[in-house]
């Protein structure tokens, strides 16, 4: 943070309250070999998962939070799952950044996210009961829309929604509304006309569809309206300009992390369309979904497991045969942190990849669950697509294309050896650091971290911009 304390008071008094970043106020990181996540080249990072979700974005952004003073959600809605453990105790975050668990580091959801008022303060409450203290230093976004009743009954009734494998969550409902120019904001809770004409306006246009699906149920338009009136009453409160706040924090010097859900591949622009999420997942949508400046965005990390999954129907180019995808599976815990779905599993797509590094920028990339490869024999990397008789080294746009490509490997020998207490990279196995080596080689971006399990210490790291291979 720059300038003295009298100094930053005055940006960041509104209405009476003090909104200055924290950093002064509370102690440095614990863990000081990740002090140079943040840098004075390096204050505002956005953390994106460079595959097709995830990745262990939840773990990398809970480290990196040590440094930050601000921990901003993008896009997305309770459809994410970020699973952070602390010693023998899992967090499994849906809508609240991970950052939340440092204290003193306060957290933002921006307008880019469709928010569930209902499951936000089940989590928050949850959280509350677990000893993390919230009070004081969650933001929401008063421009956010709000995923209703009715989105979520829409969705699980819709066959579209089914064959696309969503998680039923109202997420891509609510969008449609938000596009279609009929949704319901955050800010319309603080005017119960306008809100009751929004939701019935919503409600009816539900309705609608329920029809057109011969679907029997019926959405109740009092009961929506009567939750968004309890809920209102502890929403409002916590409603503010994020885009402003983000904005005088970024000019006060504060260490900004920009947290995204899902991964590229499932970009509603960029990724396997129609088997894609309803928002921008990439770096470009952290700008737009957080309301700042993209010339604000220092540094972009993606993050990748050493292999590759996704979850419900569409392309997956590497995709293991069932006996191994089953071993991966079980070593990694391979189970939706949402919806307890079995991922499917597929080698280390390098093409994938590179891909995302192109679409977002990339500076800097972490790896993570290299130790669920431990015990394999032999280790395949993806390097390039055959398709009608043509080796491909760029992702295709086509959907017919990426169903059909037959990937071409390069076959590593494995390390059988656990690398779970390493915790630095020349006390990796040779083999696990020579994977390491192709993988950066052929992505084109520098591996700055590497995860060697689930806890906050099993991850190697210098820092951002600091390459370990």
């Amino acid at each position: 943070m720059t300038g003295d304390r009298s100094t930053v008071i005055g940006e960041w008094m509104v209405n009476g309250i003090d909104r200055s970043p924290p950093a002064a106020r509370r102690p440095p990181p614990t863990t000081a070999r990740f002090s140079l996540m943040f840098s004075s080249n390096t204050r505002t990072l956005v953390v994106v998962g460079a595959q097709w979700g995830d990745e262990g974005k939840g773990k990398l952004v809970d480290v990196l939070a040590e440094g930050a003073d601000w921990v901003v959600r993008y896009q997305g809605g309770a459809n994410a799952g970020h699973t952070v453990h602390i010693g023998d105790t899992a967090f499994v975050l849906h809508q609240i950044p991970s950052g939340i668990l440092h204290s003193g580091v306060r957290c933002a959801i921006g307008n880019g996210v469709v928010l569930d008022p209902d499951t936000l303060f089940t989590e928050i409450d949850g959280l509350v009961r677990d000893g993390v203290d919230v009070e004081g230093r969650l933001y929401v976004s008063d421009r956010a829309h709000l995923v209703l009743p009715y989105h979520k009954l829409v969705d699980a009734e819709s066959e579209a929604s089914k064959a696309i494998g969503t998680t039923g969550r109202g997420i891509g409902p609510a969008y449609e509304d938000k596009i279609a120019r009929r949704g319901v904001r955050v800010l319309d809770l603080r005017h119960p006309d306008r809100l009751r004409q929004l939701v019935e306006q919503g409600a009816a246009h539900a309705e609608a569809q329920l029809t057109r699906f011969g679907s029997s149920k019926r959405v109740n338009c009092a009961e929506t309206i009567a939750m968004l009136e309890r809920l209102g009453e502890r929403l409002l409160p916590l409603a503010e300009d994020v885009g402003l706040v983000m904005h005088r924090a970024v000019r006060s010097g504060a260490a900004v992390l920009l947290e995204g859900a899902q991964g590229s591949l499932l970009d509603i622009d960029h990724g396997t369309y129609p088997f894609v999420t309803s928002s921008n997942t990439t770096s470009g949508g952290a700008a737009v979904g957080a309301g700042i400046a993209p010339t604000d965005i220092d540094a972009v990390l993606g993050v990748v497991k050493a292999y590759t999954t996704r979850v419900g129907a569409g392309p997956l180019p590497t995709e293991m045969d069932d006996t191994l995808a089953g071993q991966i599976r079980s070593l990694g815990n391979e189970f939706g942190a949402t919806t307890g779905r079995p991922r499917r599993c597929g080698w280390f797509d390098a093409v994938v990849v590179r891909y995302a590094a192109r679409i977002n920028g990339l500076t800097d990339l972490a790896v993570t669950k290299l130790d669920v490869l431990d015990t394999l024999d032999k280790i395949a990397i993806c390097v390039g697509y055959e398709y009608e008789g043509e080796l491909h080294e760029e992702f295709p746009a086509d959907l017919t294309a990426q169903e059909r490509v037959v990937p071409r490997y390069e076959w590593l020998d494995g390390w059988r050896e656990s690398t779970a207490d390493c915790r630095h990279i020349d006390e990796l196995p040779t083999a696990a650091r020579r994977y390491l080596d192709r993988m950066q080689e052929l992505v084109e971006t520098p591996i700055t971290y590497v995860s060697v399990g689930t806890k906050r210490d099993q991850i190697i790291g210098k820092g951002l911009g600091t390459s370990l291979v």
